[in-house]
């Protein structure tokens, strides 16, 4: 040994013995849990002002991380929701639009590149456990989209015989997806109260699995959405009523997921993401969400279908006991998911924002100043700048002036009502009630300008706008 030093010296002997050091934590990708809550409205968390029950492992997650309260879903429903959260695109950019029915023969283009896909060249594991709602088939399916493993519903779980809406569901039968197979059927209403768990339990088991290499783990629970049932561990637990329940079986999971992020001694190297699709199914009454006080909810352009609670956790790196209230989208997850993980973005054009800069902390970046409100097939209903927002004449649902269902059958909601164009300061009246069109007519001119170059490049069925940039949504090709 004496000699080899003196031979080498000291300092290079150090930078020897370095060289064949493990990599450290700090040198290592980080991991990413993102969260994707079905039907979660933003006055669903205790964080949030919710009444009636706890949700402790969330407001701990909060405290712990940053709360962005001007998070939008992309659009207001499951499919197309989904479909912007993958790909950073608007739905309507992808093809995508309103809830897939179960084996219709479309999806979500293969030829899209999802975060799976991006963080996959990047050497990461990729897992998703829960809802997945992008095509049925399986040329759609996960694991032909970037995902390693997959283990939940391929649509929403109201999509069944024993929907209250149908009184011949042609509904076919719903079972869980295991990769590419079929599993266990889902019946009842007792089938349903164990996704929460097997959920957990799954993702629980994909971090031990993968925990020495970096990961991407999506869980997109399918509850709250209804219809809601909860676990015998939960079940007349919460004091909020079968709503109450769900909500907190969700928080436990969320709780149990990242107890075991700590118990890997990797909780400092994952960023976790948790947020929303859309809004709260309000015509459910009792077994729907709150939008939190804002207008609407679920399958509507206003703020209460789109606006969606937003929790990012990631310690030493995201601020600890933040609350930004800076203008952000589900779009922008993808582009900054790639800054973090070193991913190239997709080759094809898309609409997120990275906010890498403003997600650890720089408030003085603004990195998404304008939104687009896009609904149904193709219709451009809104658009923002800031906290201005232009409301454009458009049809629609609205769930005002109608008693809502109870315990799991929902009441009317009044459709193709024609809301009257409307200029809305956000700051101000964040639940959209007072038009202040004729006193700012310079922010209406600046927002049409916006909405003008929106209709040329994705379109608008509203003014007969076929748009120049949407790509196809995924077909299956008839043999």
């Amino acid at each position: 040994m004496f000699r080899i030093v003196a031979a080498v010296g000291l300092p290079l002997l150090f930078c020897l013995l370095m060289a064949f050091q493990p990599k450290t934590k700090a040198e290592k990708k980080p991991n990413i849990v993102l969260f994707f809550i079905d039907d979660l409205g933003y006055g669903d968390l205790s964080v949030n002002g919710a009444l009636g029950y706890k949700t402790p492992h969330l407001d701990k997650m909060a405290a712990e991380g940053t709360r962005f309260t001007n998070f939008m879903a992309a659009q207001a429903v499951c499919s197309a929701s989904r479909a912007a959260l993958l790909t950073g695109c608007y739905p309507n950019r992808v093809g995508m639009s309103g809830a897939l029915s179960p084996y219709i023969g479309v999806g979500l283009n293969p030829e899209e590149e999802t975060i799976a896909e991006l963080v996959k060249k990047q050497g990461y594991a990729t897992g998703i456990f829960g809802k997945w709602h992008l095509g049925s088939e399986v040329e759609f399916l996960p694991l032909q989209q970037g995902f390693d493993e997959y283990y939940g519903v391929p649509y929403s779980h109201d999509m069944w015989p024993l929907h209250p809406n149908q009184k011949n569901a042609q509904y076919p039968s719903l079972f869980w997806s295991d990769g590419n197979e079929k599993g266990k059927e889902i019946k009842d209403l007792e089938d349903v109260s164990e996704l929460t768990p097997a959920i957990t339990s799954k993702a629980v088991s994909f971090i031990r699995k993968n925990k020495s290499k970096p990961f991407f783990l999506y869980v997109p629970h399918p509850l709250p959405h209804v219809p809601l049932s909860a676990s015998a561990k939960f079940k007349g637990k919460s004091g909020g009523g079968m709503l109450g329940d769900v909500l907190m079986e969700m928080d436990w999971s969320v709780g149990e997921i990242l107890k075991e992020l700590k118990s890997q001694g990797i909780d400092d190297n994952t960023l976790v993401i948790f947020t929303s699709d859309n809004g709260p199914w309000l015509n459910y009454g009792n077994h729907a969400g709150s939008s939190g006080g804002f207008r609407e909810g679920k399958g509507t352009s206003f703020e209460g279908g789109q606006r969606v609670p937003c929790i990012m956790r990631w310690p030493g790196k995201v601020p600890a006991g933040r609350v930004c209230n800076k203008l952000l989208s589900t779009l922008d997850v993808l582009p900054t998911i790639a800054q973090i993980t070193g991913a190239a973005l997709p080759k094809a054009k898309i609409d997120g924002i990275d906010f890498t800069d403003l997600l650890k902390g720089n408030e003085d970046v603004n990195p998404r100043t304008e939104f687009l409100y896009y609904y149904r097939k193709n219709n451009l209903e809104a658009v923002r700048k800031h906290d201005w927002k232009l409301v454009f004449a458009h049809p629609g649902r609205t769930y005002e002036g109608v008693l809502p269902g109870q315990d799991g059958k929902p009441g009317p909601t009044t459709e193709n009502n024609m809301f009257p164009k409307a200029l809305y300061n956000l700051t101000r009246d964040p639940s959209e009630r007072y038009n202040v069109m004729e006193q700012n007519p310079d922010i209406v001119a600046e927002l049409e300008k916006i909405a003008e170059a929106a209709r040329v490049d994705l379109g608008d069925d509203l003014t007969n706008n076929a748009g120049k940039n949407r790509r196809a949504i995924g077909v299956i090709k008839k043999k």
